[in-house]
């Protein structure tokens, strides 16, 4: 006990002494935030997600039962666990790490993901890019939020273990009914996931197609189960 008060002691004298030599400012607003990324009052801000959500793909749907679309149509992924919504401020967070790429955003994504509490995993894999598409932006972010997500979790991660094979357009820029077929054959296994429970990151789950797919090749592979972990969840499946 005494152990536990000493440590916790230690963690917030080390808190304060950072937010006290290295003070920010934060990213939403712009106020100070002591050692944090976001200041108090721009975290309360961020949409969480419904705890009424469907289990396998964090639609928000009432009484958290798996949704409709996922009873007709079975995804080939497990189950999705989301941060957000996927609606602002939390969507510029996340574009913020894409595309302006702020890559300190990542570690705290993954802070972010694991107070979920993750389900036991076997093996941890990312969304992949293209390597002509990771070639342009230096990075891939699903990546980087990984790796910070199997240091602070103990978790083992492949970063190499899914490849994009085929160059097809950004899912953003299709039609919701094509971006299943835009996806079909994309991606490759090389990690050993046989008889295993696999996690998948990526940022945002919109029609789930990509995961879809990922999750169907790593079944075809042998996995036993596939778990999505996302930043954020869109609120509601527009055009269907």
């Amino acid at each position: 006990m005494l152990h536990r008060v000493i440590s916790d002691l230690g963690s917030r004298l080390g808190a304060a002494l950072r937010a006290a030599l290295l003070p920010q400012d934060c990213r939403l607003c712009g106020l100070p935030s002591g050692d944090a990324l976001l200041c108090d009052g721009c975290r309360a801000d961020l949409p969480r997600l419904p705890a009424a959500h469907c289990p396998v793909c964090a639609l928000p749907v009432p009484g958290a039962q798996v949704c409709g679309r996922c009873l007709k149509k079975p995804p080939a992924f497990d189950a999705t666990l989301a941060v957000w919504a996927y609606e602002a401020p939390a969507d510029g967070l996340i574009h913020a790490l894409k595309f302006r790429a702020q890559l300190p955003l990542a570690n705290w994504f993954a802070q972010e993901l694991l107070a979920l509490g993750l389900p036991p995993a076997d093996l941890l894999l990312a969304m992949p890019l293209h390597p002509r598409r990771l070639s342009e932006r230096g990075f891939n972010q699903s990546v980087e939020i990984a790796r910070h997500l199997a240091r602070i979790g103990d978790l083992r991660f492949d970063a190499f273990g899914l490849a994009r094979v085929h160059d097809t357009p950004p899912q953003r820029e299709l039609a919701w009914s094509q971006r299943r077929r835009n996806v079909r054959g994309a991606f490759v296994v090389s990690a050993e996931v046989a008889g295993r429970h696999v996690a998948v990151v990526d940022d945002v789950l919109t029609t789930g197609a990509s995961l879809h797919e990922v999750a169907r090749a790593l079944k075809a592979a042998g996995a036993l189960t596939v778990t999505n972990l996302v930043l954020a969840r869109t609120p509601k499946l527009r055009g269907r």
